[in-house]
């Protein structure tokens, strides 16, 4: 890496927020208390929540332990739409400052509104997490995430200014001019979904220039699942440090957990705003820490959307601290509602891109495509062979399927495709096309 553990890992103490280092007992307090406030908020100004907490027979001052927030209901992404637009909001609307939302593909989008004291929250967490990163005051971070009610690139951009970084807005897409930026005003952090960021590493390679030589030294990565292969393939290509961040626009948007530079073994989550749990996503029952499930979120300190045990249905496993006191989550490994079952097996994304990552002459850049053969559903995986003379041979396709049956224990076609012949995403990578109904 260009300077990894040994410039800009171990954050020095005086730089970290005291709650970073605290001890776990003092988390605790300052999380039920806070938790106190949060349920208190939400059953008296959200119509919505007293109506869910006293069907569940459950009132705010039940809250004695904070084991005891297993008592109350679960919140969806159908409860936020079942209110479209804003009637989960706990204050005036005169007092949101700005709405951020889902783009809305699967149903109504989610409306997310923010008051002051959210947006310098936020602000603050992401700048916290731009400093576990590795960055630092005076840095440039080009920011490549999308602008708009999408909350990763203003998110990005306002936590950057906070952390007292220059910040180049450039969001997604026009790649030609992403590497023209990256190569004339030459930042040291860029923010970016890690497959985009691999569409930028073969715009760079297009171009004739040495993405290694660039003058990036972090990849703050989002926004979808990515695995270590991909990890690897990123900073194989750039010569920087890629570490993770977490957040989704109901709970926050980013910075609601952020991988530490001196570690990069998993998110540290900000317990000091932000109640982690887990969860069996058939079930929904509470799982114990260090047992893989759903991750579920409360909200400590959100004044416009308090938000009580959200499901996000990404999978991952809570696990202790390490740089800093607060608890970890593991790399989110997919969704539960962004998993196939294929002839009876459950198949995530991300395992079959690990495979991919592993066979030296193929690219980053695959599809999975699903369809129905009868009465049973066939699984397609569509992947691109790297250029030149380290290309996939005849024999790579083979030994892909059969990876892929020894691993995951389903069969699977694969086809491998000319270099550049599967679409580039801007922002958030489509890796499963549903194709069962298109017959």
């Amino acid at each position: 890496m260009k300077f990894g553990k040994t410039l800009r890992g171990g954050s020095p103490r005086r730089l970290l927020d005291p709650i970073e280092i605290a001890s776990r007992d003092e988390i605790a307090a300052l999380q039920l208390a806070r938790l106190r406030w949060t349920l208190s908020h939400a059953f008296k100004r959200v119509p919505h929540y007293r109506k869910k907490f006293l069907a569940a027979g459950v009132h705010p001052k039940d809250l004695k332990r904070l084991e005891d927030l297993r008592h109350f209901p679960y919140t969806t992404k159908d409860d936020l739409r079942a209110t479209y637009p804003d009637g989960m909001f706990a204050v005036p609307r005169e007092r949101v400052l700005r709405i951020h939302a889902s783009s809305g593909t699967t149903g109504k989008p989610t409306v997310v509104g923010y008051t002051k004291a959210d947006l310098d929250n936020w602000a603050d967490l992401v700048a916290r997490s731009i400093r576990a990163a590795g960055g630092r005051p005076g840095d440039t971070i080009h920011v490549a995430y999308g602008y708009g009610l999408f909350t990763g690139g203003l998110g990005a951009h306002y936590g950057a200014e906070r952390l007292g970084c220059a910040v180049v807005p450039m969001s997604g897409g026009q790649t030609e001019k992403q590497v023209q930026l990256i190569t004339d005003l030459k930042p040291q952090i860029i923010m970016v979904t890690p497959s985009y960021m691999l569409a930028i590493a073969d715009e760079f390679e297009r171009q004739g220039l040495d993405a290694r030589r660039s003058s990036l030294l972090v990849g703050i990565h989002g926004a979808e699942p990515w695995t270590d292969e991909m990890r690897r393939e990123i900073e194989d290509r750039f010569a920087l440090d890629a570490v993770d961040i977490y957040g989704l626009s109901e709970v926050m948007g980013p910075g609601v957990a952020n991988e530490c530079i001196e570690t990069k073994d998993g998110l540290t989550i900000w317990e000091d705003h932000f109640y982690p749990e887990i969860l069996d996503p058939a079930t929904g029952t509470p799982l114990p820490d260090g047992t893989t499930g759903e991750l579920v979120i409360t909200s400590l300190t959100k004044e416009a959307l308090p938000i009580i045990r959200y499901r996000t249905r990404d999978i991952t496993t809570l696990l202790p601290g390490t740089a800093r006191s607060m608890r970890r989550i593991g790399r989110v490994t997919g969704r539960s509602d962004d998993m196939l079952i294929v002839r009876g097996v459950n198949v995530f994304p991300t395992q079959i891109e690990e495979l991919i990552l592993r066979e030296p002459g193929l690219s980053p850049h695959y599809v999975l495509e699903i369809r129905r053969d009868g009465r049973l559903d066939e699984l397609d995986v569509v992947v691109e062979m790297k250029s030149g003379p380290t290309g996939a041979t005849t024999d790579t396709a083979d030994r892909l399927v059969q990876k892929i049956k020894g691993y995951i224990g389903v069969t699977v076609r694969v086809r491998i495709e000319p270099a550049g012949s599967i679409a580039r995403s801007m922002g958030k990578a489509k890796r499963v096309i549903d194709l069962r109904g298109s017959r």
